[in-house]
This record gives C-alpha cells, structure tokens and sequence, in this order.
C-alpha cells in the first residue's frame, strides 16, 4: 500500500441502484476524494458471492492523520448533491480508518480477503505477515489497526446513512486466485475457510489526476 494509513469502507446496494452508484463512485466521489489532502489511491472491490451487490472500497492515505484531517472533514460536511442522492440508499454500512500495522509482500493482486476483527490480533503482527505472503500465489498481506477516534466524527455525510458499523482491526490478504487466499487464511491461527472474498474492479490512483508537464519547445 502506499503510504502509512488507510479507510476501508463497505456497502450494499439494490439492484436498481447499483448502475447510479457506479457511475458515481467512478465520475465524481473517486475524484473527489482522491482531491482530499493525504488521499493517495482509490482500490474498488465485489464480493464474489454475487447473492448480494456488496462492494469495499479501499482507500490509501499519507498516513493515518488523513481520516480525521481537516481537508477530509470539510468534504464530509459538503456533500454533493450526487452524494446527498447516493448515501441514504447505501446498506449495511461499514468504515473505519487508521494506520498501517504491520506488511509483507509487494504489489497487488487481483482477489482480496478483507477480514474485520473485533480486536487487533495477538503476537508479531509483522510475522504474521511475513507468513500469510509467502504462501503460494500470494501477492501482499497486511494489518490495519482503525482509530476509532477519528473514524467515528459525526459529519453531515455520516449523518444521510441509517447506521454506520466499524471494526478495531482489519486483516487484508491479496493473492492471485481465490484458491490461493483460500489457502493462506486456512493457516490462521485458527483457521479461517469461509471469510468473504472480493474481486478488484475499479483503480485510481492520484497521480493519474495531475495534468503532465507541458512538453519543451522544439
């Protein structure tokens, strides 16, 4: 991941919404966002089980300060009327933001296990790390530790859901194949065989929004 801290944020949608909401997390609220100071890059994911059209958005930040910083507030208490149409339409909302723990490995992969937990887990974090990437097929594992602090600042934006959910901890695994990441989390302490899977499908990184430099004159 780039930089030092991150907001995972996930929802459900209606059928009928799904289609507004992606034009809208595409065209506007992924541009928007990445405008906030410390917002690095913007990673979109489904889940797998397509039973329900539930989505995680993983953003990279600078570092951990981002979530509560005054530039992210600001666009919190401004929504856009898109979002203002959006937000009360989300379900089983979930957010949280923080820093990151412990990593090992590099680069990203396609599929992704995302693994909410209560409380960060005991024992070396990087270890744990160090273990889970170098499983076969696996691509980077990392914790992410939430402030919960920061995370729970009552925002108009906040205010257009039905209920936000949270988490103290979040445990990520990125692989190649869903049989890979299947596999890595089979050799948890304890194991872990039925933790949802998501599938990328939208990137955004910041740079990709700064104009190039004019080239020179010939």
């Amino acid at each position: 991941m780039k930089g030092g801290g991150f907001l995972a944020i996930w929802s459900e949608l209606s059928p009928e919404d799904e289609t507004d909401w992606a034009h809208w997390m595409m065209r506007e609220h992924s541009l928007e966002r990445l405008g906030v100071d410390g917002f690095l890059a913007c990673r979109l994911f489904r889940a797998l089980d397509r039973s329900a059209n539930r989505y995680l958005i993983l953003y990279e930040l600078d570092s951990a300060e981002a979530v509560g910083g005054p530039s992210y507030l600001a666009r919190l208490n401004a929504p856009t009327p898109w979002s203002q149409r959006i937000m009360p339409r989300l379900k089983n909302f979930a957010r949280g933001g923080g820093r990151v723990a412990a990593s090992a490995g590099i680069g990203q992969g396609g599929y992704l296990a995302a693994l909410r937990l209560d409380a960060a887990p005991d024992g070396d974090a990087d270890e744990l790390c160090r273990i889970l990437a170098g499983h076969d097929r696996i691509a980077a594992a990392r914790l992410l530790l939430t402030d919960l602090a920061q995370t729970s600042i009552q925002t108009r934006e906040k205010g257009l859901r039905r209920a936000d959910d949270s988490f103290a901890a979040l445990l990520i695994v990125e692989g190649l194949d869903e049989a890979s990441i299947r596999s890595a989390l089979g050799n948890l302490p304890p194991p872990t065989t039925d933790a949802p899977l998501y599938s990328a499908c939208f990137n955004l990184d910041r740079r990709l929004l700064t104009p190039a430099p004019p080239s020179p004159g010939r």
